[in-house]
């Protein structure tokens, strides 16, 4: 039975990587330990990587922006003598079951979006170094990065070689990079990829590869020249104090449930569900910003958000079988509101951008999670301002209306704030409800005369807002004939229908990254000349070729 895989770690702890700070400098050294890797089977040689590597450098760039926040620049670089990075370890993919293969690539993608989008958001910027041998994902991570600079020594090498070794493509958004993001040309981006060996520092450049190449003797001066030029000061005071991460808060962790600090998850095997319980603040938000940056990471909204993050991706990789995921809201709206109020009457404060960059990444990882995402609003729930985006997220939405007897009669409503309206943006780089009501922008009107208001369930009906409403004689039997119904469906049909229907409108590169890699990963991850006994997959390494089916489909 494969390990758990627990998404916390810290730098005291790290295997695979070491962060440095030196003034506004951050130094990301990749120094793989070949013996750690997180499943039996394989050594991660060369710098290759699998999930403990990834969920090390994620967890680095969130210390950078939360812990470090006067740092303008950081430079990713190799610690080993051989090699800037291999990529995915090659026996760790052929070993391990599809939906890990699929699930790993996401987040590291993820991880390279969050790295990618650091500049834009924190004035971050990513310089890779690569000496060495920089191959597939290795070469991906450089992508990811604002600069890359290339060592011209006649031996150091990029080269995205899937398709010629493995019968797959890169896993990580390489190809779209390319083509999207760097604008190289499609025949040469053709030529590259099927070329095993790469192309060293000259070509990479010509070819736009890489933005600089640099002879050893010389690659202090230009690094020290580039950062000087590219890094971005600060918006903020030179003196800002970051904030320590600290572990999070579980209690009762058992098969069935995890509570959290701020929220719950409990899981209905039988059901194939898991419900995620998210519990207002009994007070209300501090006013002052002095008082909110010195509870640090246990001021709520950061300490909901990093519990939020764990327990998604905790059903995402540990529990494949749970097919939807139900949200719930619980406590007093007013004091969800006043949080929320915060982002507005605080967006300039560093520390609070930061929070609302990660809410950000946190709703995009819920839009792309591959389960049945449902949101209920019961009258005790608390769904308001930038919680409410999870209403938005959602596949369907049921809201109870009328007075609930076991509720003291109360009723539920919603409450829309300017946090629902372009804060929190999709991987379309559009706000949810645009997503939402697109071809419409009547209803986005509507539901903008309603904002800071109590919406029931009627309203929020006619608004569009919510999918179903029900009274409490109906409530618990639609509930359960739903559930009942999803379950009863193809897991396979259900995550290809949500996928196609939650992204409508404009492409980004995200978008079609994520597009393109559900659509590969579930194909030609499962076809016989990746993944078949003696496909590229089964016999890298044994000196024999795979073989290939050589039909196209």
């Amino acid at each position: 039975m494969k390990p758990k895989i627990n998404f916390e770690t810290n730098p005291n702890v790290y295997k695979h990587w070491e962060l440095l700070i030196e003034g506004s400098c951050a130094f990301l050294i990749m120094k793989v330990n070949e013996d750690a890797g997180f499943f039996e089977g394989y050594k991660l040689k060369l710098n290759s990587y699998d999930i403990g590597v990834d969920i090390e450098l994620a967890d680095a760039v969130q210390r950078i922006r939360f812990e470090h926040p006067n740092v303008n620049s950081v430079i990713i670089k190799s610690g080993n003598d051989k090699a800037f990075c291999a990529g995915a370890n090659i026996k760790m993919l052929a070993s391990s079951d599809h939906a890990h293969k699929v699930n790993f690539c996401k987040f590291t993608n993820e991880t390279r979006n969050f790295l990618e989008n650091s500049f834009k958001e924190s004035s971050q910027f990513f310089i890779c170094l690569v000496e060495g041998v920089c191959a597939g994902g290795g070469y991906e991570l450089a992508l990811a990065c604002d600069h890359i600079i290339l060592v011209d020594d006649g031996s150091s090498s990029i080269s995205l070689p899937e398709v010629p070794l493995l019968a797959v493509l890169p896993g990580t958004g390489g190809l779209t990079r390319l083509t999207d993001k760097r604008k190289i040309r499609r025949d040469l981006a053709d030529v590259f990829c099927t070329m095993e060996e790469g192309v060293k520092a000259k070509k990479a450049k010509d070819w736009r590869l890489v933005d600089t190449i640099t002879k050893k003797t010389s690659l202090n001066d230009e690094l020290n020249l580039l950062i000087k030029e590219k890094s971005s000061n600060k918006k903020q005071a030179d003196n800002l104090v970051g904030i320590k991460l600290k572990n999070i808060q579980k209690n009762n962790v058992n098969n069935e449930n995890i509570i959290y600090s701020t929220l719950s998850v409990v899981i209905d095997r039988e059901k194939k569900s898991a419900t995620i319980s998210i519990n207002a603040p009994l007070e209300r938000a501090p006013k002052d910003i002095n008082d909110i940056v010195s509870e640090g990471d246990q001021f709520w909204l950061l300490r909901c958000a990093r519990e939020l993050d764990d327990a998604i991706l905790n059903l995402r990789f540990n529990e494949l079988e749970i097919g939807i995921i139900i949200f719930k809201t619980y406590g007093e709206i007013s004091n969800i509101l006043s949080y929320d109020k915060i982002f507005e009457l605080y967006k300039n404060h560093w520390f609070i951008r930061e929070i609302s960059f990660f809410w950000t990444r946190i709703f995009k990882r819920i839009d792309l999670t591959s389960r049945t995402l449902i949101s209920l609003i019961e009258p005790n729930s608390c769904y308001a301002g930038f919680l409410s985006e999870l209403i938005f997220a959602a596949d369907r939405s049921y809201m109870a209306e009328g007075e609930f007897e076991e509720y003291d009669d109360k009723q539920a409503s919603i409450i829309l704030s300017n946090s629902n309206f372009g804060n929190f943006l999709m991987s379309n780089d559009m706000p949810r409800l645009d997503t939402r009501f697109i071809g419409s922008p009547e209803q986005i009107l509507l539901a903008k005369q309603n904002l800071e208001k109590h919406i029931l369930a009627q309203e929020a009906h006619d608004l569009g807002l919510i999918t179903f409403k029900f009274d409490d004689i109906d409530w618990d039997d639609e509930i359960r004939v739903f559930l009942e119904e999803r379950s009863s469906f193809s897991p396979d049909s259900m995550v290809g229908m949500e996928s196609n229907l939650r992204f409508p409108g404009k492409e980004t590169m995200e978008t079609k990254i994520f597009g393109r890699l559900s659509a590969w990963q579930n194909w030609i991850f499962q076809r016989p000349s990746a993944v078949g006994e003696n496909g590229a997959l089964k016999k890298y390494g044994t000196g024999n070729k795979g073989q290939y089916t050589k039909e196209r489909t």
